[in-house]
């Protein structure tokens, strides 16, 4: 089991995520806009800059669903490849089975 404030940090981070991604959307269809002036485009690269770091989605972790663990993870289930694999081995995956030679 992870630490819980390393699984709430993350958790802020996909909350402010949410909540800042259509400014942040905004911001960077102006930044890019070839039809504004090079000062408009300046200002809004700055209040994109003013934006929390946390917002930014490349910020957060791929963590399982289950213990918080941040490594090995399967993103098709948002699992980690331990809790993967005893769930398969009780057989709660649907179509999922422990191969076995």
């Amino acid at each position: 089991m992870a630490k819980t404030s390393s699984i709430e940090r993350n958790n802020k981070r996909v909350r402010l995520a949410k909540r800042y991604a259509a400014k942040r959307a905004a911001l960077k269809a102006q930044a890019i806009d070839e039809n504004l002036s090079p000062e408009e485009r300046f200002n809004a690269r700055l209040k994109l800059a003013k934006l929390p770091r946390n917002s930014a989605p490349n910020r957060q972790r791929l963590r399982c669903s289950l213990s918080g663990r941040s490594r090995g993870n399967y993103r098709k289930f948002k699992l980690s490849r331990l809790a993967l694999r005893a769930l398969a081995s009780k057989g709660q995956i649907p179509g999922m089975v422990k191969s076995s030679w």
